[in-house]
Formats: structure tokens, sequence, C-alpha cells
């Protein structure tokens, strides 16, 4: 039976960890890309002993950590960008379809300057990008783009907020995320 509880002093997302084939190339793409910085790397060629990585990380036992680092984006979430050498290791990215598939998405002030960038950049861009034109969405713009490695990007902007965020604080409910509303939460 489940507990219908949150656990204890959660806060919010600390980091969103993923792993690309090539951390150098990774880490310059996203500081010329999207401007993050790289903080620290916190280990290199890391190797649990016996079982450790399956029991600590369900991976192989015999998988390496080649590298970690810690990156920042902005005022989102830290990034903890991994390169692994494993026996097993698939080296396809997920399809956002695929279990386990998924998008980093980035907010950005003007859609039509981030994707003149990317473009300008040689960044590949899918598609153009998408408004929604009703529902609680309505006033978000999106993109999605690829990373070198295949890894699928998204930029969002919603300049003036969306109709659930107008809503939501007119009824004093939680909002989603949008830098204008970081300055008015306490840390």
């Amino acid at each position: 039976e489940l507990i219908t509880m949150a656990i204890p002093g959660m806060r919010g997302m600390e980091h969103i960890g993923f792993t690309v084939p090539d951390i150098d190339e990774a880490c310059e793409f996203f500081e010329k890309i999207l401007g993050a910085e790289t903080l620290y790397t916190a280990a290199k060629d890391f190797r649990g002993e016996g079982n450790w990585m399956k029991d600590h990380l369900n991976v192989d036992p015999r998988c390496v950590i080649k590298e970690f680092r810690y990156m920042r984006c902005g005022n989102g979430t830290n990034l903890e960008v991994f390169q692994y050498e494993a026996p097993d290791q698939v080296k396809i990215p997920p399809k956002n379809s695929d279990i386990g598939g998924h998008h980093l998405a980035f907010y950005v002030d003007d859609m039509d300057a981030a994707i003149k960038f990317l473009k300008d950049n040689g960044v590949k861009v899918l598609g153009e990008p998408t408004s929604y034109t009703d529902g609680p969405n309505l006033g978000l713009t999106w993109c999605y783009f690829m990373a070198p490695w295949g890894q699928q990007l998204e930029i969002v902007s919603a300049p003036n907020g969306t109709v659930f965020d107008r809503e939501a604080k007119a009824a004093g409910k939680t909002r989603l995320f949008h830098p204008k509303y970081v300055a008015e939460t306490t840390i």
C-alpha cells in the first residue's frame, strides 16, 4: 500500500542527469549554444567494487563512469552530464515515444531570435515554432532542436505567461516554472 504523502523535506528538482557519448563535445555544445556554465568535474574513471555499480546505479557491474560534470544553465535546474563506458551500452538515444524517452526544455525570451541563433550555428531545428491556439498552454510557443549526438532538446517561450498561469495566480494556486516567477519565491 502506498502512503499518499510526499518525501519529507521535498523542495524541488536539484538536477537532471543524462548520458552523452563525448562529454567534452556535450559540455562545449551546452556552453556555446545554451550559455551553460560547467561548474566542476565530479568524478573521472569511477569504477565500483564488486556489484556496486549494479546495486547503486542499476547498470552493468563492469560499467565505468568515464567522467561526469555539473553544469548550470540560467536560473533553471542543474545538469549532471555523464559519459559512461559499459559492455551493454545502447548508443542510440531514445525517441520521445520510447519508454524512457525524454527531452530537455529551456526557456527563451525571444523565440525568433533563438531559432535564428540555432540555425546560424548549424544546429538542427525540427520544424517551425508551434504556438498553442487554445487551452491552458495558450500563450506558449515551443520548438524542438537536436544536440549533435541526437539528444532531443526544446526551447519554449511565453513572454506574457499562459492561460493556466494567469488562472492559477488569480486563484492562489501553483503555477508552472517561468523565469519571471523565480524572483517571486523565496529560497
